[in-house]
C-alpha cells in the first residue's frame, strides 16, 4: 500500500511505503553553517579543518585524510566539532547540478571542525540515522529539491533555511540501518567491481605505451642487429635505421594564426585543445573568415602543442582530412608537414609517446602555468627513422593493434557504466522504499 504526498519538489516521494513518514530535515537534525576559515592565529587553538574538496572527493570522512591545519575559539570548536553520524554537505557550486555533495563523519575525529563552504547537518539519533541521511544525499534524486532551489549566476549557493526544509522520506530507524547496512556492503562489491575494470584499463593504457614504444624504436621483428645511440628517450635502435632530428624530414614548419576566432564564419580554426590522445576531435569549434592559402591543413600535417602546460605541451596529432576541407590552425600549434623521407603517421606515434614527450618537455621553456616548446627546439629532437616502406607496415601494425585495444578499452567502460548507473538506481530504489531491504537481504550481501 503507498501514499500520496503534496511536495511538489519532490515527486519521487509521491508514492513511498505507507508506514513511512514524510518530513522536513530540519525536524530530524540541526543545519549549521560554518564559518571558520583557513587562517592560523596565535591567540586561538590549533585545529584541523574538514573543507570543501575533502567532502567532495570522499563519500566518507575518517582519519586517513590530511585534514587542513588551522586554527579557531572555543565558541567554534564547541559548534563545529564533527561528530560520528554528522553528514557534510557542499552549499555552493559553479553549477546547479553539482550541489549538496555529501559525505558521512564515519568516525569520532577530535580536533576536526567542519569547514567554511560546508553545511553539518547533525541528526537527532532518536529520529534519523546518519548513515541513512547520507545515502540519502547519494540519490541524485533526493538532491534534486537542492538542485531546483540553488540560486546563482557564475557560482551557485544554497541557503541554510532550504537545507531545513528539504523534504525527507522517514521510514522506521530499523528499516533505517537495514538500507544503510544494505547499501554499505552492495555498493562496496560495486565500488569495488568498477575499480577493478578501472585498473584493467590502467594495465592496456601501459600495454599500449609500452607496445607503441618499443615498436618505433625496436621495429616489428626481433632484431639483435642493434646500434647503440646516445640519445636521452633511447638507447638503441636496429642497425639499418637512423636517428635524425625532426627538420630533418621536416618539408615545412609553421605557427599558426593569431587572429581573433569567431563563433561563425568561414574557416574552422583547431586549437589546443583539439588535440587529444594523439587524434584531432572537431569539437566546439571557433572560425574565421579570411586565412591565407599556405596555412589551410592538407592531409597528412601534424600539428602539436608548442604553448601548454607542463603535462599538455608537445602533444600531437595528425589532420586526417584534406585541403578542401578549408581547415586551419591557431598560432599555439605548430604545423610540420614531413618530406619524403618519413610517413606522418609513424612521426605521429613517434612523438606522442611517453618516452619522446618526457624528452620534448626537458627542452620546454617554463612559464607562468605554462611551457612554450618552439618549433626550433621540437625540430631539433631527435626521432628514429626506418626505411619508408617500414614506417609504413609499423603503421599499419599499430593502427590494427591500438584498433583492438581501444575495443576493449570500450567495452570495459561501458561495463564501467552499467555498473554505476546500478549503484545509482540501487540508492534510489532503496531510499523511496521501491525496494524493501529485509533481514534475509543482509545475509545475502
Amino acid at each position: 500500500m503507498k501514499r500520496e504526498t503534496d511536495y511538489s519538489l519532490a515527486q519521487w516521494a509521491t508514492n513511498l511505503p505507507v508506514e513511512w513518514s514524510i518530513t522536513r530535515q530540519g525536524n530530524i537534525a540541526d543545519v549549521i553553517f560554518s564559518n571558520v576559515d583557513k587562517h592560523t592565529y596565535d591567540e586561538e587553538i590549533n585545529v584541523l579543518l574538514c573543507n570543501y574538496t575533502d567532502v567532495y572527493y570522499n563519500n566518507r570522512i575518517t582519519s586517513k585524510i590530511e585534514f587542513m591545519e588551522a586554527s579557531a575559539e572555543e565558541r567554534e570548536i564547541n559548534k563545529f566539532q564533527l561528530k560520528k553520524g554528522d553528514v557534510l554537505a557542499t552549499k555552493d557550486s559553479e553549477s546547479p547540478d553539482d550541489i549538496a555533495i555529501s559525505a558521512l563523519v564515519a568516525e569520532e575525529l577530535p580536533g576536526v571542525l567542519c569547514g567554511y563552504h560546508l553545511a553539518l547537518v547533525r541528526p537527532f539519533p532518536h529520529k534519523i540515522s546518519g548513515r541513512y541521511l547520507a545515502w540519502l544525499h547519494s540519490s541524485k534524486t533526493f538532491r534534486a529539491q537542492y538542485e531546483a532551489r540553488a540560486v546563482g549566476v557564475t557560482r551557485f549557493g544554497l541557503a541554510q533555511h532550504i537545507f531545513k526544509e528539504i523534504i525527507v522520506p522517514l521510514p522506521s530507524l530499523l528499516e533505517q540501518e537495514r538500507i544503510a547496512t544494505y547499501l554499505d556492503k552492495s555498493c562496496a562489491d560495486i565500488d569495488a567491481a568498477v575499480q577493478a575494470k578501472r585498473s584493467q584499463i590502467e594495465i592496456l593504457e601501459t600495454t599500449k605505451e609500452s607496445l607503441i614504444e618499443s615498436t618505433v624504436t625496436k621495429g616489428l621483428q626481433p632484431n639483435k642487429n642493434l646500434q647503440r645511440i646516445d640519445i636521452d628517450w633511447m638507447s638503441e635502435i636496429p642497425a639499418h635505421w637512423k636517428a635524425c632530428r625532426i627538420k630533418r624530414i621536416a618539408l615545412r614548419v609553421d605557427y599558426g594564426i593569431s587572429e581573433k576566432t569567431e563563433e561563425e564564419g568561414r574557416f574552422p580554426v583547431l586549437k589546443m585543445g583539439h588535440i587529444q590522445n594523439g587524434e584531432i576531435v572537431f569539437t566546439n569549434l571557433d572560425y574565421v573568415d579570411e586565412v591565407s592559402d599556405d596555412l589551410i591543413l592538407e592531409q597528412g600535417d601534424v600539428l602539436y602543442n608548442r604553448t601548454n602546460s607542463w603535462d599538455k605541451v608537445g602533444k600531437a596529432a595528425v589532420f586526417r582530412g584534406e585541403k578542401k576541407d578549408q581547415v586551419t590552425f591557431a598560432s599555439y600549434l605548430v604545423r610540420v608537414r614531413v618530406n619524403h623521407k618519413a610517413n606522418p603517421y609513424f612521426l605521429n606515434y613517434v612523438v606522442n609517446n611517453a618516452g619522446f614527450l618526457g624528452y620534448a618537455r626537458k627542452l620546454a621553456i617554463p612559464s607562468v602555468q605554462q611551457s612554450n616548446l618552439n618549433s626550433t627546439r621540437y625540430c631539433s629532437l631527435f626521432i628514429p627513422l626506418p626505411p619508408i616502406a617500414e614506417q609504413e607496415a609499423i603503421v599499419e601494425f599499430l593502427d590494427s593493434k591500438l584498433a583492438n585495444i581501444k575495443e576493449v578499452i570500450a567495452i570495459i567502460n561501458q561495463q564501467i557504466k552499467t555498473l554505476i548507473e546500478y549503484r545509482k538506481s540501487l540508492i534510489h530504489e532503496c531510499v523511496t522504499g521501491k525496494r524493501r531491504v529485509t533481514e534475509a537481504d543482509l545475509e545475502q550481501v
